[in-house]
């Protein structure tokens, strides 16, 4: 009886422990924790904010200096 129970359990009750367990594991892993969204929003606003300067930047120096994009490099973009 205690051989067939042991069986049991090895067939029946451990596998969906084990993924029951797991799946629960992998799904808080998948999420962001607070502090991590936090510093997340951080940087998007970060970047956001440096974008907008360089906009700027760009808006100026197309005033100051017109011919600036050709002389900067193939990489930078005609933005007007």
């Amino acid at each position: 009886m205690g051989t067939l129970l042991g069986i049991l359990f090895l067939v029946v009750v451990a596998p969906i422990w084990i993924v029951a367990h797991y799946s629960t594991r992998w799904r808080t892993a998948r999420m962001l924790s607070r502090d991590h969204e936090r510093v997340l929003a951080g940087l998007y606003d970060s970047a956001r904010r440096m974008e907008e300067r360089m906009d700027s930047l760009e808006r100026l120096l197309d005033v100051e200096a017109p011919g600036w994009r050709s002389k900067a490099g193939p990489w930078t973009e005609a933005t007007p």
